[in-house]
C-alpha cells in the first residue's frame, strides 16, 4: 500500500495529451443488463480497440437533472485525463425516491454491461477498465471494488461516510436536512432507534475485500463532516487486509472537487491509470 501526505508543495506541469486518437463521437443510449436498464453517456474515440474509463457523478436531487450531471462528470474527467484514446462512459443513475446505496444496482448494471455486452454493441473491442467516481460517484465505485475486479479504481472524497454522524446531527437540528436522511428515516426511523440501518448503508460498511488497486483523493479542506468521519476512513481501509493496493493523495487547502483542481490530484490519477 502507498501513501501518500502531500504536505506543501509547488508543482508546475507541461504535459500534452497523446495524440493517438483525433477525434471522438458522443452519444446517449439506454443500457441494459439483466433486466435492469440505466442511462449512459458515451465518449469514444474512432478506434476500434479502446480501453475505458467508467464514470460516476455525484448527489443529485432530481432525477430530471440526471443527464446533466452525467455529462458534466464525463467532461471533467475527460479534462483531466492525459490520454484521448480512452472511452470514457458516464452513468446517469438514479437518486429521486431511492434509498441511498440503492442505485448500486444500476452502477452494477453498467459495469457489467462494460464488462460482458458493450464490445459487441459498440462494435469495438475493449481492453482495460477502470472506475471512477466523484462524492457519491466514489462511493459507488468504492462498493463496486468489493463486487467485481477491474483494472483500477478512483474515488475523489467519497461519501457519505458514516449515515448514523449525519443523519444523527440532522435530528438534532444541527445541519440543513437532506433527502437521503430523510428518506432513511421515513422507512427505518432515527438513528438511535435503528442505528445498524445507517451503518449498513455507510461507506465505513465497505472497507474490506477491495478486489483491485484503490486510489482515494480528498481535499483536507473539505466539509467538516467529510473531514470529522475521514482519518477514521482511512485508517480502516489501511487496517484491511484483504484488500488489494489502497493509495492515499491528500491535498492540504483542497475542497470537495481537489481531483479536477490540483495539478498534484491530476497527475496522480494519470500515474495510477498509466501504471495499471
Amino acid at each position: 500500500m502507498r501513501l501518500i501526505f502531500l504536505l506543501s508543495v509547488i508543482y508546475f506541469s507541461s504535459c500534452a495529451k497523446e495524440n493517438t486518437a483525433e477525434e471522438s463521437n458522443k452519444l446517449t443510449q439506454t443500457i441494459t443488463y439483466n433486466d435492469i436498464d440505466v442511462d449512459v453517456v458515451i465518449d469514444m474515440p474512432a478506434i476500434n480497440e479502446v480501453d475505458v474509463l467508467l464514470v460516476f457523478h455525484g448527489t443529485v436531487l432530481y432525477d430530471s437533472n440526471l443527464m446533466t450531471a452525467a455529462n458534466t462528470t464525463l467532461d471533467k474527467f475527460k479534462g483531466i485525463l492525459d490520454r484521448n484514446d480512452m472511452m470514457i462512459v458516464s452513468v446517469a443513475y438514479p437518486q429521486e425516491n431511492v434509498l441511498l446505496g440503492d442505485s448500486i444496482i444500476q452502477c452494477e448494471a453498467a459495469l457489467l454491461w462494460l464488462k460482458n455486452n458493450a464490445s459487441q454493441e459498440l462494435g469495438i473491442n475493449i481492453n482495460k477498465i477502470f472506475l471512477a467516481g466523484h462524492s457519491q460517484g466514489g462511493y459507488m465505485v468504492t462498493r463496486l471494488n468489493t463486487m467485481h475486479q477491474t483494472n483500477g479504481v478512483i474515488a475523489n472524497a467519497p461519501g457519505p461516510l458514516n449515515l448514523i454522524y449525519r443523519c444523527q446531527l440532522e435530528e438534532n437540528g444541527q445541519i440543513h436536512p437532506s433527502t437521503f436522511c430523510t428518506n432513511l428515516r421515513n422507512l427505518y426511523g432515527t438513528t438511535s432507534n435503528n442505528p445498524n440501518a445507517y451503518f449498513q448503508r455507510s461507506l465505513l460498511n465497505f472497507t474490506n475485500d477491495f478486489m483491485s488497486d484503490i486510489l482515494f483523493v480528498q481535499g483536507l479542506d473539505d466539509s467538516p463532516i467529510q473531514m470529522y468521519l475521514w482519518p477514521t476512513f482511512k485508517q480502516d481501509v489501511i487496517s484491511c487486509s484483504t484488500c488489494q493496493n489502497r493509495e492515499f493523495i491528500e491535498i492540504p487547502n483542497g475542497g470537495h472537487v481537489s481531483l479536477f483542481e490540483s495539478l498534484i490530484a491530476k497527475t496522480e490519477f494519470n500515474n495510477f491509470i498509466n501504471s495499471h
